[in-house]
């Protein structure tokens, strides 16, 4: 059942089937090709990203997609690949297949030219970053894996990673300070990529 509340982590898994009710392409930049799945958002979240990528447009920021919708197939194998790779640290910032958000399509990675359109923590320090962090539950996102939650999430701080929830989820969580976990009162658990 798709709801715009619902948590993914570790212990709160999608089928390998799930795909959401329906996928199209917000009008904004992106780092990648064209015909890339990665560019496609479920059309609530890519709506309000949109008015978002607008809103950081007019006050002379530039914003770029960097990946959207990646199917459990996608995520798979993006996940074998950074266990070939034998990095722990990897291994912590790829979830397996079925445990990420970006399944839903409802999760977005942003990144500006200032850090070379890369997902790094120095994009949290950007201009583009700061106004993302203030001004995304305006729009119904909220930054998924916020510096201090990790503990509570599971994930590393990831400055570059927005989650669309509804725009009163999202006030509500930013008013509390709480991340999705708290919200429904559960923890991730210990072995969280």
């Amino acid at each position: 059942m798709f709801s715009y509340e619902m948590l993914v982590n570790a212990a709160h898994r999608l089928p390998r089937d799930f795909c959401p009710p329906s996928l199209c392409m917000p009008d904004i930049p992106f780092a990648s090709g064209e015909d890339d799945e990665k560019r496609f958002l479920e059309s609530r979240a890519a709506h309000h990203a949109e008015r978002l990528f607008l809103a950081a447009k007019a006050q002379g920021l530039a914003l770029y997609g960097i990946s959207g919708f990646r199917s459990y197939e996608r995520q798979k194998e993006l996940y074998r690949k950074a266990c070939l790779r034998n990095d722990c640290q990897t291994l912590c910032d790829v979830a397996e297949a079925g445990c990420s958000e970006h399944q839903t399509g409802l999760a977005l990675d942003v990144s500006c030219p200032a850090v070379s359109l890369n997902l790094t923590e120095h994009f949290g320090e950007t201009e583009e970053g700061k106004w993302l962090l203030r001004h995304a539950p305006l729009y119904g996102f909220v930054l998924r894996y916020p510096k201090e939650k990790e503990r509570i999430t599971g994930i590393p701080w990831e400055p570059w990673h927005i989650r669309y929830v509804t725009k009163s989820l999202a006030l509500c969580l930013t008013i509390t300070g709480q991340v999705l976990e708290e919200y429904f009162e559960v923890t991730a658990p210990s072995d969280a990529p």
